[in-house]
């Protein structure tokens, strides 16, 4: 989709479809107030009628609207006005799009730009308008197979794919181009993260393996300029990273440590670190899962394809900010080698791990990592894991559950959700639920039973983490859907994105 960016009159605008708002009061916005003066009060006539009633995300496709130079007009419900605000935006946004995806529409105009969206200017009003235009267009169709010759020539009798080809975003003339072109880049380079994390987690297991991942993000080094590097299992052995040997050792597939480093800060700048969880499936090992839904366990790298997709966002806006990113990815599976509940394993701290449950494998792998991340130096590392299905049922699939042992950091985040619509709850990580990760045969079990389970996951990834600022997300609710809509949702890209940009500024 091609974007450009206008200032003018609604009514002399020349593509197939305008979209404008229209409030719940039946209040016109301005845009929508030209359009019908131009009209001789058509789109008041149409309102009036009840044809459309304002509520937030409804829609009504008008054609030939009279005085209008454009084919059609699309009218957006904004809700009430004096409750628009920056999620009401974005879903209006979303709609206007679904709307006409399904019209033989290619070249629309958006004034939509032009609302009041209270402490946000054009900037962000595009940026975001940018991203959720991307992601309300995204398809897979990776892995879906090219038709028979003569099917294809059949099909090429139907009439080509509806989708929008081009889209004019106009801004207020007294906002600034340069401001709302900026937001443009911006939107767009976190839109492709978006859609890079995605399509990774929506990809098959054997097609998105950990070779694959290492693959991914070598191919992003090349694209964009930055550092990697890729372990492999002897280097993992000699590093001592027995936790996450441990979890690999079941499988075929060799485990791949990744460590990319973006490094356009600062010399001195210490850098953030991202570690991503990239379990590219998993079958919870001996202790196996059931049977149902275990397809969805393809989603379990969504950490490791956030940080990937974080950094394609960052090295596309050449984000003045040290970054490293670490995944740790392997498959959990079960086999003769596989590692059994009741098995210690020396982690590459040197802490011994008693594991109780192998569906557990997340931190195991983590650990390790958080370990490496020391030699870093960090200003803060942030770990990012499809880590419990405890976590799903405190917070549901709305929210990232947050953890950190700095609260400080912990208000950056969560500061950052906000503004980026990707939000995460802070949950508590108190000493007191330390006790239930002890092990009578080694100096921590892996699990501490069902109570408070996503807090006992993080209470144990925060035991290798006493060097540094750290915190955790857990995104097992937030990483992929289910149902009708299956598939992964690119969070949190924002939360990180809108989180690196903020710490860059501030730098």
């Amino acid at each position: 989709m091609e974007f450009s960016i206008k200032t003018g009159n609604p009514e002399k605008e020349l593509g197939d479809c305008v979209i404008v708002g229209v409030y719940e009061s039946g209040q016109l916005s301005t845009a929508a107030e030209a359009l019908d003066k131009a009209s001789d009060h058509y789109l008041s006539k149409i309102i009036k009628n009840g044809d459309i009633d304002g509520k937030l995300a409804s829609t009504l496709l008008l054609h030939h609207v009279p005085g209008i130079t454009a084919g059609r007009v699309l009218l957006v419900g904004l809700g009430k006005q004096e409750e628009f605000a920056e999620k009401q935006y974005c879903q209006a946004v979303r709609a206007s799009i679904k709307a006409l995806s399904a019209s033989p529409v290619k070249n629309v105009a958006t004034y939509l730009t032009t609302l009041i969206v209270k402490d946000y200017a054009a900037r962000w009003k595009v940026a975001h308008l940018a991203e959720v235009t991307l992601d309300a267009t995204y398809k897979f169709e990776a892995i879906k197979s090219t038709k028979q010759q003569d099917e294809k020539n059949e099909q090429d009798k139907k009439p080509a794919k509806k989708s929008i080809k081009s889209l004019t975003i106009y801004i207020n003339e007294k906002d600034s181009t340069a401001e709302a072109e900026a937001g443009l880049a911006n939107g767009k380079a976190l839109a492709n993260g978006v859609s890079l994390t995605k399509t990774l987690g929506n990809l098959p297991p054997n097609v998105c393996t950990p070779s694959y991942l290492a693959e991914q993000a070598q191919s992003l080094a090349k694209q964009f300029g930055f550092g990697v590097e890729v372990l492999e299992r002897k280097d993992l052995e000699k590093l001592g990273m027995g936790s996450f040997l441990g979890v690999t050792q079941g499988s075929e597939e060799p485990p791949k440590f990744i460590i990319m480093q973006h490094l356009k800060g600062n010399k001195a700048q210490k850098p953030v670190v991202l570690v991503g969880k990239g379990i590219t499936f998993d079958t919870g090992g001996i202790s196996l899962k059931p049977g149902a839904e275990m397809d969805e366990m393809k989603y379990d790298m969504c950490g490791a394809a956030s940080v990937l997709g974080t950094f394609r966002t960052i090295a596309e806006m050449d984000l003045a900010l040290n970054v490293i990113g670490i995944i740790p990815t392997c498959e959990n599976m079960p086999d003769g080698r596989a590692t059994r509940p009741g098995d210690v394993l020396t982690s590459m701290s040197g802490l011994t791990i008693e594991v109780l449950n192998t569906d557990a494998e997340g931190r195991l792998i983590l650990c390790d990592a958080l370990t490496y991340a020391e030699r870093f130096e960090p200003s803060a590392v942030i770990d990012i894991a499809t880590l419990t299905g405890a976590c799903v049922i405190a917070l549901g699939h709305h929210a990232s559950g947050l953890f950190s042992n700095n609260d400080a950091l912990a208000k950056e985040l969560l500061q950052a959700g906000e503004s980026a619509l990707d939000r995460a709850w802070h949950m508590p990580m108190w000493d007191d639920y330390q006790p239930q990760l002890d092990s009578n045969f080694a100096d921590i079990a892996n699990i501490g039973g069902r109570a408070a389970g996503s807090i006992t996951a993080a209470c144990f990834l925060s035991r290798f983490t006493k060097k540094y600022e750290w915190a955790h997300l857990d995104i097992a609710g937030t990483a992929w859907k289910s149902g009708k809509e299956k598939g992964g949702t690119g969070r949190p890209v924002p939360l990180l994105t809108e989180f690196l940009v903020a710490r860059a500024n501030k730098a």
